[in-house]
C-alpha cells in the first residue's frame, strides 16, 4: 500500500468518523432539544406565577396542576378512559373506510364522481354544525361522539390514499400491463404499496383530527355522568371555577395528542424505513 493510499484511507475513516458523530449528536438532540423547551416553558411559567403573584383561578402554577391531577387522578383517568376509546374507535373506522373508499374511487371513475363531492361536503362543513342534527337522530350517546369524530378524521385518509393510489409511477404501470397483470394484481401489487407513504402521511393527520373531533364532539353532544369525557370534566371544572382541574384535563389531552402523533410517526417510519426516501437516514 502506497503513501497516497495510507492519506486516502485515513482520510475516508476521518469521514466515517465525522458522519458517525453528527449522527449520533443528532439522535440524541432530537429527543433532549424539545425536553428541554417543554422544561424551561414550564420553569418560566412557574417562577411568573410565583413573581407576580397570579392566583390560581387565573393562572395555576404548573407544581398545583400536577397536585390538581395527582388529587383527581380517578376521576380525570377514567374521562381520559372515555376520550381515548372513542378516539381509537373514530381512527379505526376512519381508515377502513377511507381506505377502502379510496379503492373504489381507485377502481371506478364514476364511483369517485358520484361519491367524492359527498366526502368534500363532510369535511368543509364544521363540526359544530352538523353535531345537532346527529344528536337528534342518533340517541346513543357514544355514538354521537364517534359519528362526529369519525367525520373529521375520515377525509384525510380518503384523500391522500386516493392521491396515492393515482401516483404510481406511468412507466411501472406500463410494465405491468406489458406482462399481461390483471386489475387487482396491479392494485395489490403495484398501487397499494406505491399508495402506502401517502396512507401514512394522512394517518399522521388523522390521529389528531380524530382526538380533536372527539373533544368538539363531547362538547356539543356529550353527556356527564360515568360516560363523560375530557371534555365533560372541563366544562365541569369551568362551572365550578376549578381552574386547576381545567388546565389537568388540558393538559391530559395534550399528552394523548403528543402520544398519538408519535405512534404514528413510528409507524410510518418503521413500515417505509428500508425502502422510501422519507424514511431513510440521510448521510450528511
Amino acid at each position: 500500500m502506497t503513501l497516497a493510499d495510507d492519506r486516502a484511507a485515513a482520510v475516508w475513516d476521518a469521514e466515517e468518523a465525522r458522519r458517525a458523530r453528527s449522527a449520533r449528536i443528532e439522535t440524541v438532540a432530537r429527543w433532549v432539544i424539545p425536553v428541554l423547551v417543554v422544561c424551561a416553558t414550564l420553569g418560566l411559567w412557574q417562577w411568573y406565577v410565583i413573581a407576580y403573584e397570579v392566583p390560581h383561578y387565573l393562572l395555576p402554577a404548573p407544581t398545583r396542576i400536577w397536585e390538581q391531577l395527582v388529587t383527581d387522578r380517578l376521576i380525570l383517568a377514567d374521562a381520559l378512559w372515555v376520550t381515548l376509546k372513542i378516539t381509537i374507535m373514530a381512527l379505526a373506522v376512519a381508515v377502513l373506510g377511507g381506505v377502502l373508499l379510496a379503492i373504489l374511487f381507485n377502481q371506478s371513475r364514476f364511483a369517485e364522481l358520484v361519491f367524492y363531492p359527498y366526502a368534500v361536503i363532510l369535511q368543509v362543513t364544521p363540526i359544530v354544525s352538523i353535531a345537532p342534527l346527529i344528536f337528534i337522530y342518533v340517541k346513543e350517546p357514544t355514538a354521537r361522539v364517534l359519528i362526529c369524530a369519525w367525520i373529521v378524521a375520515f377525509f384525510p385518509i380518503l384523500s391522500n390514499t386516493t392521491l396515492g393510489l393515482k401516483s404510481t409511477d406511468h412507466n411501472l404501470r406500463d410494465l405491468f400491463a406489458i406482462y399481461g397483470a390483471s386489475r387487482w394484481q396491479r392494485l395489490i401489487f403495484l398501487q397499494l404499496p406505491s399508495a402506502l407513504p401517502y396512507f401514512l402521511g394522512g394517518l399522521r393527520i388523522a390521529g389528531g383530527l380524530a382526538l380533536i373531533g372527539a373533544i368538539v364532539a363531547e362538547y356539543v353532544v356529550g353527556t356527564g355522568g360515568a360516560g363523560s369525557g375530557l371534555a365533560f370534566r372541563i366544562l365541569e371544572a369551568s362551572y365550578r371555577l376549578n381552574i386547576p382541574r381545567m388546565f389537568a384535563a388540558l393538559a391530559l389531552i395534550a399528552v394523548v395528542g403528543v402520544a398519538i402523533f408519535a405512534l404514528t410517526s413510528f409507524v410510518s417510519w418503521f413500515a417505509l424505513r428500508k425502502w422510501h426516501e422519507s424514511a431513510i437516514r440521510r448521510e450528511t
